[in-house]
């Protein structure tokens, strides 16, 4: 959860409708004093709040995004609206401003980098290591205007910010992952940009956007030269979708061995776990491309290849025990994993034309 709620019920709470409001009236007019005012007001008061006000005031913040002062922390607006989604606010109505913001955050952030290396000697700064000084010191060395400077510090600095906004609509919205076209294209471009100059951990923000939803997977368990076609939704990583397939398959009769706790299975599809506590399982399988690589249990479904327009994942013995925490890389995002039928042993036969015989080691 981005924000912990405090002791709901507080009479000296703020109206959370009526600080929006203000915040709103003040971008409108530009009024710097307003906007702070009512900013600083709202941060406070939103994690007093309650449900369905906060869910209600989640699009309003979202839409302020744009208009918000280039200066300002956009970033944390950003976060409290993502707040409202975790409550209830509808995703899809927030995740534009949202995903927007954090795009053209992850752009400022790289122009950022390459300014800096361009023009400084020493290391990229650590977001916690960014002042006063040392942006005046950048604007001053890569021949920028103050603002200019400002702007593209405070996107390296608030980085963090804007993945976790955008977590929240990406992780509580299958119909914002759905929906985003040439965005995730984009978006991951921009992660992946960002990511490589080792200062921000922005693995979480490209998880979500590599999550599949409504895909459809054959899948083959070459001791048996069996073949499976399953539907997978919402999967973070390929530790639960390794759970998943363990309990579709083997709990569902279909494959020898043993299936997965039921409870590992609740926490993998969309229960919570309690805080704290800790489910361990063990994997059934080795993951396989068909040319004969492992697929990791620490990538995502968008790791299987695709063959003939399907992606096409191989079920090999485990070479080794492993085990894991149970659980969803994305607390927050409910998963499904359905099989759709068992092949006839012909079409299975097919599939396997695909793969390559099996060997002893990953590369």
């Amino acid at each position: 959860m981005i924000f912990k709620r405090s002791a709901e019920g507080d009479p000296r709470t703020p109206d959370l409708a009526g600080l929006v409001a203000e915040l709103e009236q003040g971008v409108a007019a530009r009024d710097g004093a307003r906007v702070e005012a009512a900013f600083n007001a709202l941060g406070r008061t939103l994690q007093q709040s309650g449900d369905e006000e906060s869910a209600a005031a989640g699009p309003r913040l979202a839409a302020l995004i744009p208009g918000f002062p280039p200066t300002g922390p956009r970033a944390v607006l950003a976060v409290m609206s993502g707040a409202c989604v975790e409550r209830g606010a509808d995703a899809a109505a927030c995740a534009e401003p949202i995903l927007d913001g954090a795009l053209n955050a992850l752009r400022d952030a790289a122009r950022f980098a390459d300014l800096w290396r361009g023009s400084a000697t020493a290391d990229l700064p650590a977001p916690d290591e960014m002042n006063d000084a040392v942006i005046e010191g950048f604007a001053e060395a890569a021949q920028l205007h103050p603002m200019d400077a400002l702007v593209l510090a405070l996107a390296w600095i608030y980085l963090d910010e804007w993945q976790m906004a955008a977590l929240a609509v990406l992780s509580r919205g299958d119909a914002v992952r759905r929906g985003l076209g040439e965005r995730r294209t984009e978006l991951l471009a921009a992660v992946e940009t960002v990511a490589a100059l080792d200062v921000h951990d922005l693995k979480c923000l490209a998880y979500a956007l590599l999550v599949l939803d409504d895909e459809p997977l054959v899948v083959l368990h070459r001791p048996t030269g069996t073949g499976y076609r399953v539907r997978i939704s919402g999967i973070g990583d390929n530790f639960q979708l390794h759970t998943l397939l363990a309990h579709a398959l083997i709990g569902g009769g279909h494959l020898p061995g043993k299936p997965p706790a039921a409870e590992v299975v609740a926490v993998s599809l969309d229960r919570e776990l309690p805080e704290g506590a800790r489910l361990d399982t063990e994997g059934a399988f080795n993951l396989v491309s068909p040319d004969g690589s492992w697929i990791w249990n620490e990538g995502t479904p968008s790791d299987i290849p695709v063959v003939d327009g399907v992606r096409l994942l191989v079920l090999d013995p485990p070479p080794y025990p492993r085990g894991w925490n149970a659980g969803r890389f994305f607390p927050n995002m409910p998963a499904s994993l359905a099989l759709e039928a068992v092949l006839p042993p012909t079409e299975a036969a097919d599939w396997f034309a695909h793969v390559k015989p099996a060997s002893p080691k990953g590369t």
